[in-house]
């Protein structure tokens, strides 16, 4: 795994591109089942999908925030907000047995240098090479309780 922080210092670096990995298991959720989103927008120009080492990551209304470490002890409890508009989060939370509580959330971060090339226009990516081994190390967590539900928003806190 290839992690780009020389990249960061180039005088002009490419974007982060911020990809989640949903995971849901057969013993808490009923099913086995990922889902790829990320939160739509991208630095092709789209705002639509993105295609990462051959995987759509599909464009989803969703702000993740606290992940940053503090170097008091504390590991953080990043939260998770994702769109309820149109009630696709409840539907899937009344789906399953348990609800979403012990999903695995995985984040992963790229430059949009070494996202695919199907990404841009004429299928080439212009910021530099496709690499899918290039990622900055990749964050766990696990949905711990949802902290609230409306019709607009559905918050989660990771742990």
């Amino acid at each position: 795994m290839a992690v780009p922080f020389f990249d960061l210092q180039a005088i002009a670096p490419s974007a982060v591109i911020e990809l989640f990995q949903l995971e849901l298991n057969v013993a808490q959720h009923g099913v086995n089942e990922t889902y790829y989103f990320h939160a739509g927008v991208n630095a092709t120009g789209n705002n639509g999908d993105i295609i990462w080492n051959g995987q759509t990551y599909l464009a989803f209304p969703i702000e993740a925030t606290d992940f940053e470490y503090t170097g008091t002890g504390s590991l953080p409890r990043p939260k998770l907000r994702a769109s309820n508009i149109l009630g696709n989060i409840t539907a899937i939370i009344l789906t399953l047995p348990t609800g979403l509580e012990g999903a695995k959330v995985t984040r992963i971060r790229t430059l949009a240098r070494y996202i695919d090339g199907v990404n841009f226009p004429g299928g080439t990516n212009p910021l530099g090479t496709p690499d899918p081994t290039a990622e900055f190390p990749r964050e766990i967590y696990y949905i711990d309780r949802k902290a609230s539900e409306n019709r607009d928003v559905v918050e989660f806190e990771l742990a």
